[in-house]
């Protein structure tokens, strides 16, 4: 019976620490991808692939610890997070590799640079989109057992509502119309700061939760 209670403790905390490690790196990566904003584009694409996998990890924390009422909800974030994380390693392992290092013609410049608002950023914009709907799913899944569960509750299921413009957007054409130019690249600045602003709390939010019975 001891023996039973022991190993049912230490696979919990590991389960929290795993996904307590992929909070912490959620975290740190909006951080740095804020701050890569104003200093390197390569930076901002480097530090997406880990904000990928980190989330990859924090999700699994959220899906693990869901009830059987609500694992559809949970089955649903994972997946869709799944969708967001392959998007998202495809758009910024592209950049850090073809686009970076090879002499690409204007016509294959057009679809993988990011920068040139075509198909690869609409990939991006794709792969927020699942993102997003991910963390309402999984927002869904959370039974707060304080004011911080609240608030990464709240934060987490409004967070999905960007589901929409990441999706419908793109096919307006608008973002090629309006990434041209200095102030076109400004206000596209200016809008990711603002996601990180807001994405930032659920990273932090998301540490604590995972944090009590944690061998960290």
């Amino acid at each position: 019976m001891i023996t039973r209670k022991l190993q049912k403790k230490g696979t919990g905390s590991m389960n929290q620490t795993i996904a307590r490690i992929g909070a912490i790196t959620v975290t740190i990566a909006v951080a740095l991808f804020a701050a890569f904003l104003l200093i390197s584009d390569f930076g901002s694409y480097f530090i997406c692939i880990f904000l990928a996998l980190g989330y990859l990890l924090m999700l699994a924390g959220f899906h693990n610890e869901s009830c059987e009422e609500r694992k559809v909800a949970a089955n649903a974030g994972l997946l869709f997070g799944c969708v967001y994380a392959v998007l998202i390693l495809l758009v910024y392992f592209a950049q850090t590799t073809a686009v970076r290092n090879d002499s690409l013609n204007e016509q294959a410049a057009m679809l993988l640079d990011f920068s040139k608002g075509g198909l690869i950023f609409s990939y991006d914009l794709l792969g927020y989109g699942m993102m997003a709907l991910s963390t309402f799913f999984i927002g869904l899944t959370i039974r707060p057992k304080n004011k911080r569960d609240k608030w990464l509750k709240y934060l987490m299921m409004i967070h999905g509502v960007f589901f929409f413009g990441c999706l419908f957007m793109p096919m307006t054409g608008i973002f090629r119309a309006t990434m041209s130019g200095e102030s076109g690249k400004l206000g596209g600045t200016i809008a990711l700061e603002c996601w990180c602003a807001y994405f930032l709390p659920v990273g932090v939010l998301s540490a604590l939760h995972f944090k009590a019975d944690s061998f960290l």
